[in-house]
């Protein structure tokens, strides 16, 4: 087969760009595929990482009205016998027209005769809509929510949606009648061998890892850790902020930085390159979720179970139900509590064997399958779609 991969792609920083490198490097090596079409995006960065027996269309740009036209013409031209879109609701934009308009491209490419595949991220049922900073005020996102659902519908009309929350699955198709959705894994990234669960000489760090502003957040965390300083004892701490901010909230981290520059023991790593992933895992004694709402399923908190990492989680909504539906665990504090989450990361990194236990935990739910089983899940749907469209 010919498989075509919509997503963004490194170098490029949009969302999901890591998700989309994982998808392309272990389906290009199947023997059940000639060649892997991506779809990429545009970026300030530069041409998507290349791969071998990948070939390259950049077509679609952040925030562009053009993009479901765009991928459409790129389909066309490329020929792919299938399509697989990796997707969250703002995969084409922050803004809503760009945003909503980028969705469509399923449903568009579906329509122009080509099986299509989607893995979906998120829910717009489980997105605060003001918290994730995609509405000013209750009326807008109650008006953002029903255009959600219009979407949502729209999505579905791909030949198969697939997710990776058994909630989600349920909730589509008892709220929306689908009969195409399919619970499939998150995947571990990597294939490593058992990690090491202590925690490295040095400072014991504290690391918080995403895309910063809106409903992720860190200056929770940065109070926390002047109230450990402030009782003694965690002289040896750090917090190590790694990631960027958030599109919708640009000089985020800039402003956190100019707060904190009298606070000893803070780094701020920028954009972290995937070959840096594993030293910044590994060298954590805890991860940690400053998030005060969230939109699904944690790609941080699979990587930090890939290295055998504890993590401190927000206690919200129905999070930790969800990560625990997929094995994982966590310290639990009240996200508006900087005493709280203080307690929290005190509980685990004072605590040598609940750190262990915890991450040896978290390293067995997100290495349980390896994400080149989950791209053969995929395969598996995609070929008799092919077949039947022969």
């Amino acid at each position: 087969m010919r498989v075509g991969v919509v997503s963004a792609f490194p170098p490029g920083k949009n969302s999901l760009n890591e998700f989309g490198w994982h998808m392309v490097t272990n389906l290009a090596p199947k023997r059940e595929v000639d060649t892997v079409v991506l779809y990429a995006d545009d970026t300030p960065e530069g041409a998507p990482t290349p791969v071998d027996d990948v070939d390259v269309e950049v077509c679609w740009e952040f925030n562009s009205i053009r993009n479901v036209w765009r991928i459409a013409r790129a389909v066309r031209r490329s020929k792919p016998d299938a399509v697989l879109f990796n997707l969250q609701f703002a995969t084409f934009g922050d803004s809503r027209i760009a945003g909503g308009l980028g969705l469509l491209a399923p449903a568009v490419v579906s329509m122009m005769g080509v099986p299509t595949g989607v893995v979906l991220h998120n829910l717009v049922e489980n997105v605060d809509m003001e918290d994730a900073g995609f509405a000013s005020n209750k009326l807008v996102a109650k008006a953002m929510s029903f255009a959600g659902r219009m979407l949502t519908k729209v999505i579905l009309r791909a030949d198969y949606v697939a997710l990776t929350i058994p909630r989600y699955v349920e909730m589509l198709r008892d709220s929306y009648g689908a009969d195409n959705v399919l619970l499939v894994p998150h995947g571990a990234f990597e294939v490593i061998d058992e990690p090491d669960f202590g925690v490295p000489d040095g400072p014991r760090k504290l690391l918080a890892f995403g895309k910063w502003g809106t409903y992720k957040t860190v200056d929770v965390l940065i109070e926390a850790y002047r109230l450990l300083l402030e009782r003694g004892g965690y002289d040896d701490v750090e917090v190590v902020i790694a990631g960027t901010d958030s599109p919708n909230s640009k000089g985020y981290l800039a402003g956190v930085a100019e707060t904190c520059a009298d606070l000893p023991g803070v780094v701020f790593t920028g954009y972290v390159e995937e070959d840096d992933v594993p030293v910044l895992f590994s060298s954590a004694a805890a991860t940690v979720f400053p998030y005060t709402s969230t939109t699904g399923s944690s790609g941080v908190l699979h990587q930090a179970g890939s290295y055998g990492r504890a993590a401190v989680l927000p206690n919200i909504g129905d999070f930790a139900e969800v990560i625990e539906e997929e094995g994982f665990i966590g310290q639990y504090f009240d996200p508006a509590d900087a005493e709280s989450l203080a307690d929290a990361i005190a509980a685990v990194i004072d605590d040598p064997a609940r750190r262990e236990e915890m991450g040896r935990r978290n390293f067995a739910a997100a290495a349980g399958i390896p994400f080149s089983e989950v791209m053969d899940w995929h395969l598996s749907h995609l070929e008799p779609l092919v077949e039947a469209n022969r």
